[in-house]
Parts: C-alpha cells; sequence; structure tokens
C-alpha cells in the first residue's frame, strides 16, 4: 500500500502537502510539529504498520504543517489562526465532509480549536501526549532541556530527543525516523513552531467540543502528566481517558497492537477493550453503567466518604482545580445539586 502526495493550498496562499491512502471514513492525522515529514514517515517500519492498518479501515490523510515536510518552508505565519486555515485546507481540497481528527503533542490544540468552532466536520477526536495549553505539552524540565539544544546543534538535538522520546532502545525504526526527522524542517523553523506553541491556549473552548474525544495517556510518558489528560477528559461533554503501560512518547511504538484496537473501535462506535482506570481504582462495570469516568467515581466515592475537595485532591495527587472541575461534571452527570444528592446516588450505586 503506497500512500499518494497531494497538495492543498490554504486561503493565505500556503502549499500544504499530504498524504491520502484506503477509502472510508475519513481519519485526518494533524502534524507532529515541528517533525510533520507524511511522505518520508512511510518509511518507517513501526509507523508504516500503524498506517497500513488504519487504511484498511478508513480513508488515512496525515498532512505536513507549514514549514515542515513537503508543505512550503519558506513561511513567516505562524499561529493558532494559520495552523486552522492548513487543516482547512487540506479538508476542502480533500473533499472531506466531514471526519475524525488525530493529533499529539503541539497540534493537540489545533485540533481541539477546530472541533470547537467546527462541530459540523469533526465526528470524533484522538488526542495523545497533548494540552489545551501548549506550554504543558512542552514544560517538561527534559523536554525543556532538550529544545535548549535548537539553536547549539541541531543534529544533536534531533538525535537525543528521538532517543528519548521513543527509547534507548529505538533500533532500526529509531534510526529511520530520527533521520525522518533530521529532514523534517529547519532550525530556524523549530524553535518557531515551539515558540508558538508555548502561548496556545484553547482551554476554554474545551467545553465546547461536541464530538466524542478519546485521549490516550501513557504511564510513563513525563512529557505530559496524567493530571493534563484527565483536564481534557474533565471538561469536554463526551470524554473518555484510555491509559496505556510503557514509557514511548510515540504512540504507535509500544504496544501498537492495543493501541490501533482502541482506535479502531472508538472510529467504529464500540466499546473499548478496557476502559482506563488509575492503577488504584477498583471500580466495577455496574459503576460505571452511568457515564462517570474511572476519576470522576473515583472523587465521587471520596464525597461520600465526606471528604473536601482539598483531602480528595491530596489523596488521589491532583490540584484542587482538576478536583473541582471533576466534581462540577459528575454533578453535572448525575443530576446532583450538591453533595449531598451526590453522596445519596453513591450510596444507591453501590459507589459509596
Amino acid at each position: 500500500m503506497e500512500p499518494r502526495l497531494a497538495y492543498a493550498r490554504s486561503a493565505d496562499d500556503v502549499r500544504i502537502a499530504y498524504t491520502d491512502v484506503g477509502a472510508g471514513s475519513a481519519l485526518v492525522m494533524l502534524p507532529n510539529l515541528p517533525f510533520s515529514n507524511s511522505l518520508a514517515h512511510w518509511r518507517v517500519p513501526f509507523l508504516r504498520d500503524a498506517y497500513e492498518r488504519l487504511a484498511a479501515h478508513h480513508r488515512l490523510i496525515e498532512y505536513d504543517g507549514r514549514g515542515t515536510g513537503r508543505s512550503d518552508r519558506d513561511v513567516e505565519a505562524l499561529s493558532l489562526d494559520t495552523m486552522l486555515l492548513d487543516l482547512e485546507a487540506v479538508l476542502d481540497h480533500a473533499s472531506i465532509q466531514s471526519c475524525a481528527l488525530y493529533a499529539s503533542y503541539i497540534s493537540c490544540a489545533t485540533a481541539i480549536a477546530y472541533a470547537a468552532r467546527h462541530p459540523e466536520r469533526v465526528t470524533r477526536m484522538i488526542l495523545f501526549g497533548g494540552s489545551a495549553r501548549g506550554r504543558e505539552a512542552i514544560g517538561a524540565p527534559e523536554t525543556e532541556a532538550l529544545l535548549s539544544l535548537i539553536a547549539r546543534d541541531w543534529d544533536v538535538f534531533v538525535t537525543s530527543a528521538l532517543q528519548t522520546w521513543l527509547g534507548w532502545s529505538a533500533g532500526e525504526s529509531g534510526r529511520i525516523e530520527t533521520d525522518v526527522a533530521r529532514t523534517a524542517t529547519t532550525p530556524e523553523a523549530a524553535q518557531a513552531m515551539i515558540a508558538m506553541a508555548a502561548d496556545l491556549d484553547v482551554s476554554k473552548e474545551l467545553a465546547t467540543v461536541v464530538a466524542p474525544v478519546l485521549v490516550f495517556h501513557r504511564r510513563g510518558v513525563r512529557q505530559i502528566s496524567l493530571e493534563v489528560s484527565e483536564a481534557i477528559v474533565a471538561t469536554v461533554p463526551h470524554g473518555q481517558l484510555y491509559l496505556l503501560e510503557g514509557s514511548s512518547a510515540a504512540l504507535f511504538f509500544e504496544g501498537a497492537d492495543e493501541v490501533l484496537q482502541v482506535m479502531l473501535d472508538f472510529l467504529a462506535k464500540r466499546p473499548t477493550a478496557r476502559p482506563s482506570e488509575p492503577a488504584d481504582s477498583a471500580a466495577t462495570p455496574r459503576q460505571r453503567g452511568h457515564g462517570l469516568t474511572a476519576r470522576e467515581i473515583d472523587v465521587l466515592a471520596l464525597i461520600a466518604k465526606g471528604e473536601t475537595n482539598s483531602e480528595i485532591a491530596f489523596r488521589l495527587g491532583l490540584s484542587v482545580n482538576t478536583v473541582e472541575r471533576h466534581v462540577t461534571n459528575l454533578y453535572r452527570k448525575i443530576d446532583a445539586r450538591g453533595r449531598a444528592d451526590a453522596t445519596a446516588f453513591a450510596v444507591r450505586r453501590g459507589i459509596a
């Protein structure tokens, strides 16, 4: 299976390259900035395998963001608005009226904003390693240390970044992916993208995303905290968190069989094989039957024990703000006016 390379032109006259393979309902993969290089990605064994398996069920489209891959490299305008123009151009050129979106890291903010502003065109959304606030996606100490290498030595930065994010035992796939990333963009463009990403904040748009959202989180990844992923799921109206084992920051590099099955089930509107739960959660299927997430069940159980939001935050290792968001969402889902109603609900459902 070989992808077709096509070119769209954005409203501000930037040429955007994209690959197009497979048939069926469309799944559009947003660029993994600053390393998007969609045609070259097919040379990476673990990516090619994942793409072929997705394309066996869906029309799979991946595009290069402006300044990267086969898209126009000599660009000055980099912002959320221009990234939205790139996505819009690809959808229009490929004659896609509605689609599912997949985004990781920096591009998650673009996907969230587009889904919020164009609900008629986004059927489902899958996110990994990202945040509604750009700073949270690049602010880990290890990441900031790596980013400081960009201006000093591009080759060292790319090699170190890919080995750190993929894992030190990445082998042949890691070597090829490193070569692909090295030629994906320029150091100057990468710096500009990361600086732009640090200022992104679409958190206020999360609550207006009507499409179902699946958020993958890998337990051993330190670039993005579990709390950040939980905050997305807690804020969107129809969110689901799926916890993966392992430590790779590349979604398809580790545990690909599980990841792809969950993605395909989600896109086909089938129940996932294993709902995500925190390691210490003991929620039963009966308890999950009311639409609460596993984390919301944990919070509700502690509310029923009389604990305050501060006490719940300490016990679960969350911020008070995150607990407050969970409380607001679970109250809405169970139609509770306060803690008394919530406690009564918990008792009736066997959660307390």
